[in-house]
Order: structure tokens, then sequence, then C-alpha cells
């Protein structure tokens, strides 16, 4: 088979031309290829990057969408500016008929380049350098049935009608599939937008509307405000029958949440968020949001969580819509953290980009960053502290692959492009940067983002502008100001917080130690070997895969933090080396180093040293904070992973987990013990499995029993109640089958209308659809719902079936789209391959629909990398491997 990514340009075959009248359009499906004369003519451009020389300064956009015939047409007017002289304009262009093309008025030949997404405007004479000129292209394009570029998206009312919109996602690369276009982060210009539409319909974009034209007794003309400076990838519009509530914010910017009619009163806690965390940011940044208004809009068809677009932000309805009576406590904080993610990035990526998607993390890391950040001051109830960690575990889990990538990492292509789009980027970015905040200290952290978000507004930056930015801070506190050295860099304080010191002092040479965060993939390991007083120290690239050799020649500068048995004052040192001692003032029964795992790497305590830790937690774990007992569970289990410590020892640490409470430990017992489980399970190691089941029930028996069946309680104590009663049921835990049946029979015999609690609605669900029966009520009602997060809760409730046939009605459902939205097809397939009877299903559907899913979610995206990850994440035999390797 061809690759994934050629396979795809050989399907978008040229397509017969049509005639073209601005206003109306018939465009034949897929249509891309070479344009009608000039097909042969060689294309004068063979990179994937644009020239430098041609630079975009303001779009003149008019967009008209035809929600019948899912067409649209477009005008594009593009000032440009050439710094050296040329006879041709390259810039981006995908699945786009150009009509007509002109520079100064004056007809351009179009050439066309398909497998590089541009096109070329040929001038009747050379553009001179150091002038300004107009290029215009009018062109014609289907609505998109993916959910890229400018793409079609639809609803059903209660009544069951079906309604259409237009809705936009360009990043990274997709605003080329709504205009022609730069279609490069580093080509920042201004953006003014008008857009045709029905009157019944309802037009929004980056900024403000001006003013409304009537074109004829059909349709009407939007005219949106001048955008302020920024990336292609950043400009939205929708055209839709949404309705919205609004509200100021404390600065006078107006926010206003958009959705479908019907879930308009789903809006509320959206708006309160956003207001608050609006605020947060301008205040904390020191810098004015830039816009007069801002809008979170609820897509229905959206295959992402959300998008950052500047002004107009849009979401997934289960990320933006909530209901008080309906919505879960963990339902309520993703919803609360999507959105400080998005408005984060109004400063983050929108106001300061990334110079190119390399540095995809500069954008993501930090609004990843961010979301823990505003959401603990903003929301306090909602203890966002508590779930950082396990965010960095699921970071590090991909990041010791052998296939993981440096932070910062060339990239060239779309498809290379779309990859960047994972764990590494998001997570691991906020990782090292909490990592680098507390190193640092709040104070220096803080005033060097401030000052790397005031010098590079409406730029572009690399890594080295952020670390130079961090470098350069010498607020009072956390450094000596006496101690600046003439490189401009900071010594630090012997006492650099008030619960913490350095055992030497530090040169604050940013650059130096985050560049061995950056720029090479993994993380390290830490080897810790006590002897008397001298504490010896050694680290090593962590890696699960098997290219030993490709773990050498790895050197982090690693920001080290340790407590002991005699002290809990937090002690520091900074690791620069391959080996170096560290020497107590006293010897110490037990040292754990990574405290609150604040680093982005893990521990193994040589000799005797896991023995002392795993006897502290049987005899006193609140001994040491949530997070520490986390880390340890967490690191135990990766040294088993590499074969550094036998599982026994991993098992037997896990004995104290009796006595836990805490949602951090707590869940993170069950996400190490229960994959060996299933794994277990999918081996067929029955005896083995049930005796494991067994031990993982018994150790959390008595916190399952203890929970209410109830939304009462703190939101932790509530999302710990969920996961549990969720493990529990599912591993068919007696006394939780029994309450959750009790529960679903009485919910059936309303017909659905009695109000279940919705921290247990997925445990009701999962156990009810054990029996035929209660699957094809949940079915039922599944297709009456519009509240979309109680559609996910029985999405995934369904999957728990062992009936194959039914199984395989969800895979098939999925792709269709018509009962199941295909938005969620890639959670559908996840969910059915971690099922003992799905798991060959997920796998054999995944062979026979691969082209149609790369068509639909794009190649390198995190939908497909969820569906192929998903489907192979636990298969572990030889004949499996080679079934992995060999498909076609």
């Amino acid at each position: 088979m061809a690759a994934p990514h050629q396979a795809a340009l050989l399907r978008g075959l040229p397509a017969p031309m049509v005639s073209v009248v601005l206003g109306l359009a018939v465009v034949a499906s897929s249509i891309s290829g070479g344009l009608g004369g000039d097909s042969g003519a060689p294309f004068p451009w063979d990179k994937v990057r644009l020239p430098e020389h041609v630079i975009p300064l303001h779009y003149h956009l008019l967009i008209h969408p035809n929600l019948t015939t899912q067409t649209f047409t477009g005008t594009a007017a593009i000032d440009l500016t050439v710094t050296r002289q040329t006879s041709a304009v390259i810039l981006h262009s995908k699945r786009l008929h150009v009509a007509w093309a002109a520079i100064r008025a004056q007809e351009a030949r179009v050439l066309e380049q398909q497998a590089l997404e541009q096109v070329a405007l040929l001038a009747a004479e050379p553009l001179r350098a150091g002038h300004n000129y107009t290029v215009t292209i009018q062109y014609t394009a289907n609505l998109s049935d993916s959910f890229h570029g400018f793409y079609k998206s639809t609803y059903r009312t209660q009544e069951g009608e079906l309604r259409v919109l237009a809705a936009t996602q360009f990043e990274p690369t997709f605003a080329r599939a709504a205009f022609p276009c730069f279609d490069e982060p580093a080509f920042k210009a201004r953006f003014s937008v008008k857009i045709r539409r029905e009157p019944k319909h309802l037009a929004l974009s980056n900024m403000p509307l001006m003013k409304t034209v009537n074109i004829n007794s059909w349709l009407v003309e939007d005219h949106f405000d001048t955008s302020v400076k920024m990336s292609t990838y950043l400009v939205a519009f929708i055209v839709s029958d949404f309705k919205s509530i609004s509200k100021i914010s404390s600065h006078g910017v107006n926010i206003s949440v958009y959705t479908v009619p019907e879930k308009i009163d789903q809006a509320d806690y959206a708006l309160d968020a956003a207001v608050k965390l609006l605020d947060f940011y301008e205040d904390y940044f020191s810098i004015s949001y830039p816009l007069p208004k801002q809008d979170l809009a609820a897509i229905p068809d959206f295959q992402s969580g959300a998008m950052e677009n500047w002004g107009l932000t849009t979401y997934r309805e289960s990320a933006l819509l909530y209901d008080p009576d309906k919505s879960s406590a963990s339902s309520r904080l993703w919803i609360t953290m999507i959105i400080a993610h998005e408005l984060a990035h109004q400063w983050f990526g929108n106001l300061v980009t990334m110079e190119w998607w390399n540095d995809l993390w500069l954008n993501e890391g930090f609004a990843k960053f961010m979301e823990f950040v505003s959401v603990n001051i903003t929301h306090p109830e909602l203890k966002v502290e508590d779930y950082f960690l396990s965010n960095c575990f699921d970071a590090m889990e991909v990041d010791a692959l052998n296939s993981s990538h440096p932070v910062s990492t060339p990239v060239k292509d779309p498809a290379q492009i779309l990859e960047m789009f994972d764990d590494v980027s998001y997570v691991k970015g906020s990782c090292i940067l909490n990592m680098l905040k507390d190193y640092l200290t709040d104070d220096v952290f803080k005033a060097g983002l401030v000052q790397y978000l005031q010098k590079y507004s409406y730029q572009n930056t690399k890594n080295e502008d952020l670390w130079n930015s961090m470098t350069n801070i010498c607020p009072t506190v956390g450094t000596d100001k006496s101690e600046q050295q003439g490189d401009g860099f900071c010594r630090r304080n012997q006492q650099s917080s008030s619960n913490a010191h350095w055992t030497k002092g530090e040169t604050l040479d940013v650059k130096a130690m985050m560049n061995t965060w950056t720029l090479q993939k993994g993380f390290p390991l830490v080897t810790v070997t006590v002897r008397g007083k001298n504490v010896h120290l050694q680290q090593e690239h962590y890696t699960t895969g098997t290219d030993s050799h490709s773990s050498t020649g790895y050197l982090w500068h690693i920001p080290l933090t340790y407590i002991t048995s005699k002290a809990d004052t937090v002690q520091r040192f900074l690791m620069t080396t391959k080996t170096d001692v560290i020497i107590l003032p006293e010897e110490v029964e037990w040292i754990k180093f990574n405290v609150y795992m604040n680093g982005y790497y893990i521990v193994h305590y040589e000799d005797d040293g896991w023995d002392h830790l795993i006897n502290l937690l049987k005899e006193n774990h609140t001994a040491i904070s949530n997070n520490d007992r986390a880390s340890l569970i967490n690191n135990i289990f990766q040294l088993v992973r590499i074969k550094k410590i036998p599982i026994s020892k991993a098992l037997d640490l896990t004995l104290y987990l009796k006595r836990e409470t805490q949602i951090m430990p707590v869940l993170q017992g069950m996400n190490e013990l229960v994959p060996i489980y299933k794994l277990m399970e999918k081996r067929d190691m029955d005896d083995t499995e049930k005796q494991l089941k067994e031990y993982i029930v018994n150790l959390f028996k008595d916190l399952i029993d203890k929970q209410l069946w109830s939304d009462d309680g703190s939101v932790s104590e509530r999302m710990l109640r969920q996961s549990l009663l969720l493990f529990a049921c599912v591993r068919r835990y007696q006394p939780c089958v029994d309450k959750a049946e009790e529960y679903f029979l009485k919910w059936q015999k309303s017909n659905g209308t009695l109000s279940l609690p919705a921290d247990v609605k997925t445990a009701v669900y999962a156990v009810g659809a054990q029996t035929s029966e209660g699957w094809d009520f949940l079915l039922s009602k599944y297709r009456q719902h519009s509240f979309s997060i109680d559609k996910s809760r029985i999405e995934l409730a369904l999957s728990f079936t062992r009936n194959k046939d039914k199984l395989q009605w969800l895979l098939d459902q999925g792709l269709r789209g018509d009962i199941i939205k295909t938005q969620d097809l890639p959670h559908i397939i996840l969910y059915v391959a971690r099922n003992p009877s799905g798991y060959q299903l997920a796998w054999t559907f995944l062979k026979e629909n691969w082209e149609k899913l790369v068509e639909k979610f794009e190649l390198g995206s995190n939908s497909i990398a969820t569906i192929v990850t998903g489907v192979t994440n636990k298969y572990s035999t030889r004949l499996q491997l080679a079934q992995v390797s060999h498909s076609e």
C-alpha cells in the first residue's frame, strides 16, 4: 500500500472544471490538480516553506458559503510587500478551484503544485523590491466533509429537523483550504473579513461586526472590523443559527457564548468562567487583552477539544456546555480547564507566536501550564493542583518510547506538523515549565513571562527568546542583584524561598539548562545510592525501548530536590554531570528525591533505599505529601518496566494503598495496576487475571464501600467517587454491581425520567449495558439525548458489553455518523479496543477502514494517534507485533 499521505494525494485527481459566477458555485468534489492551459508549465518553486521575499500585510476576504449546496465562493485580495525582485507570488492553496487571479488588476497566470499545496501567480512584469502590491484571487470550493478547513457541521433539533452550519478549523495548515494565503505562522498580517449569508443565519468572525449590507432579498453581507496582526491559522468564521448570552468583563471586554438554540441554557457556567479567567490573565500578564470581544462557540461537530482562534474560540459541545443538574464534577473541571487553556492562548500563541511549528510547545506547553495556574486562582474549589501530576505521568509514558521526539524538533510537511500536536508538545512542555518555575521561584518565573510577552508582542519567537527573557530577569525575590554578573546572569541567594534553599549558589543560565530538556527527547532516570552521609547520584536516559545504543550521549541539567527522615525542608542540587555526590550533614533513615514530583525525572533508590520508603508508606504514609506518594507508585512501576526492580517489590509498595484516601495516590495505584490486569485478560491468563483482579479490588475495597451514591462532597471527593465506582462495577465487585443494578432498574422503569446522581451515572450505565435489554434501552436514550456529556457516558457504557455484534455496530455507526457522530469515532474505537471481546474487532476495523479514517481525520492528527495507539497499546505477543508490522 502507498504511504497514507501519498494515497490521499492520489485520491485528489483533477476533476472537470466548472464555470464560475461570483456569489454562486457548483464545485466538483475534491477539486485539485493542475489548472487548464498551465498544467504542463514548470512550477517556479520546489520547497515546502514559502519564499521569504514576498510578505503579506493585509488580507481582504469575502466568503460566501452556500449551506444548501454545501459549497462556498471566495475572493481574497492580499496587500503585500516585496523585498527582492521576483516574477512570481507563491502562496498556499488546498482544494480551491482558482477561477481568476490578478496582480495590481492585471490578470496573472496561475500554476498549481498540488503536492506542496501551493499556487504561483505569474506577473506580467517583475515585482520590484521595496514596492507594495495587491493580488486578487477568486475561487470556489466544497465545504469540507472532514473537521479541517472550512467545513460543514450538522445537528438535529428536538423536533428532528436537520440543520447545517459552516465552521472553520485552520490550525495548523488548513487556512489554505478556505482562502489562498501565506499559511505559515511567521507571516502575520491583518484581516478584514466580509461574509455573505442568508438573513436567517448569523455570521461570526474574529472581530466585532461593523455593519450588515443587503445584497438582495435573500442575501446579506456582514462586514467585520479589521483584526490585529496575526497568523493565518488563527482566522475563524462561522455561519449558523446560534444563539448567545453575554457579559462585560471588569476590563471592558464583551464576552459571549454561542451555541445551538436549544442548548443556550447550558452556556451560563462557561460564560462566568470565561469572564473570571480573562480578567485573571490580563492582571497576571500585565498586558490588556487587545480585542474588544471574546466569543466562545460550541460546534456540534468538532475534532479536537477546542481551538484558540483570536477573539472567537471554538469548542466541542462537551468541552463548553455545562448543566449543573446533569454534569459531573469531572465535567466541570474539564470545561474550566479547556476554557483556561484557550484563553491563555490569547497571549501565548496569539499575541506571541512560535516562528515555526518545531516550537509548537511555546504555544501549547504554556497554555497547558497556565490552565493550572489560572484555575487554581479563579476556581480554588476545583483543586486543580491534584491533577497536574497525572498529566506529567501520561507524558512520560509517551516520552519513554524510542519513537518520542524532542519538545523542539524539526518538521516540514503538514503531516509532520500535525504529529507535533501530542503529549510531548502539550504536557511535557507544561511539566518542564513547572519544573523551571520551581527552580527559579514563582516571582522570577512570572517576571520572565511578562518580559517575554511584552518584548515579543505581535511577533514570532524561538526557544532561545524565552530562555533569554528568563535568564535576564533579576527581580528582588529569589536572586541577588548585588551579585549580577557582567554577562547579565543573576546568582541565586542561598535562601531563594521560605521553605527551601540551594546547597550551592547557582548561576541562572536558564538557556543552558533548558536546552537539555527541549532539544533532546526523553527524560532522565536518577539512581540514588546512600553510603553513610554520602549520596551518590547517577543519571541516564530512561527508555522502555529496545535500542540501548539510542540512550547513550544524553545529559540533562537536573534541578534535583530532596527531603530526608531528618529534615522536611526541601533541599536543592543542580546536577549537570553524569555522576555527582551530595554530602549530608548527618546520616538518615530514608531520602526522597523529586519533592512533590515538580521535576520531570524519575528516581531509583539502590540497595535498601526502596525498602526504607516502602516501610515509611506502610507505617506513616502521611509523612510525605500526596504527590510524593503518587510519584513513588509511578516510579517503582516505571522501574519494573525496565527490569530494574522485580514486580514483587512494586506490589509490596501498593499494599499501603488499603489505608490511602487521597485522590492522586489512589488513582495512580489504579493506573499502574489495572493495565497489568487488562494485559492478563487479553492474554487469556485466567488464573493470574482472577488473582490480580481480586488483589486490586481488595486494596480499594474499604474505600469503595465508603463511597456515597450521590453528588455530595468536594470536587476531589466526587471525582474519586466517580472513578472508584466505575472501576468497581466494571470489575464486577458485587456490592457495587447490586447498587448500580438497583439504580438502573429504577431509571429504566421511569423511562429515563428519573434523575440519577451525575457522578454515578457512568457506573450505573456500565452495569445496565451488560444485558441485551439494558444495552438496547441505553441506545434508545442515546438517540433521544441532546446533552453531549450524557451521550459520552452512554457511549462508554455501551462499549462494555461482551456482545461482539453490538461492539461491531458501535464501530460501524461511528464511521457512518448518522447516530453516533463521527467526531466520537476515535474514542469509540479506543473503548472497543479496551474490551477483551472487542480488541480484535477494533484491529480489523482499523485495517479495513484505514483510508476512510485518514481522509476524515488527517494523517498525523491526534485522532489518528488515538486510534492507532488505542488499538495496539496492549499488544504484547510476537504474533501481534507481526500483524502490526506487516499490515497493508
